[in-house]
């Protein structure tokens, strides 16, 4: 599985934590967000939602993993592009059922809000039950048709109602684009030119033209 580190500016220095818990998992960890606190250019929890949004639905990640101070404002983000269904997640027990019953592809942590004494640990157990349940398989057993058919649902709901991201990607202001774009390692990692999607692809070529004629 291919996962994506997301850490935005206020829980820049979380991301040690969060890569030493998903060591030695045999995943392939792509760590594409903030490293350490002040490291430019900045990125806040609205520039690491639209970066999760392009890299689910670039097929670049296959899970992405962020968060920001209370974990509340990154959920919101990520939650506003399509193709995206985030989760926060505090605890082991969270992180089972979101894979057994919602079959989710983004969690956001709370990162600094009670992030004490042993969080570490913590983090590193919601990645033991996060990556070791075969996602959407229900819970409890005899309610797992039911769900399996509401995350069909969703999915479908995520399609119908927002627009595609090229589109998003095309209006998409600069405060929140261009940071994402411009961060060390993000437009390598997109390989732009072996997307699949021509139209995503070409749109991201547009606003990366801008942004280097600026």
């Amino acid at each position: 599985m291919r996962i994506a580190v997301v850490n935005e500016t206020s829980a820049a220095d979380r991301n040690a934590d969060i890569i030493a818990a998903l060591d030695g998992r045999g995943h392939d960890i792509l760590n594409a967000g903030m490293r350490r606190t002040g490291q430019p250019p900045e990125l806040t929890f609205i520039n690491t939602g639209f970066l999760s949004a392009l890299l689910l639905n670039t097929s670049r990640a296959d899970l992405v993993i962020g968060g920001c101070g209370t974990g509340q404002g990154f959920q919101i983000s990520a939650a506003q592009y399509p193709n995206v269904f985030c989760g926060r997640i505090e605890t082991p027990l969270d992180a089972l059922l979101f894979a057994r019953i919602n079959a989710g592809n983004c969690i956001s942590l709370a990162l600094n809000q009670g992030y004490g004494w042993g969080a570490d640990i913590n983090v590193r157990l919601v990645f033991d039950q996060l990556l070791s349940e075969t996602m959407g398989i229900g819970y409890p057993a005899h309610r797992s048709e039911s769900q399996r058919q509401s995350r069909s649902l969703l999915a479908a709901t995520s399609e119908t109602c927002h627009r595609s991201m090229a589109e998003i990607v095309h209006d998409l202001d600069d405060s929140i684009i261009v940071p994402v774009l411009a961060f060390p390692g993000v437009w390598g990692l997109l390989d732009v030119e072996t997307l699949e999607d021509r139209s995503l692809a070409q749109a991201l070529r547009t606003r990366h033209q801008r942004l280097r004629a600026v």
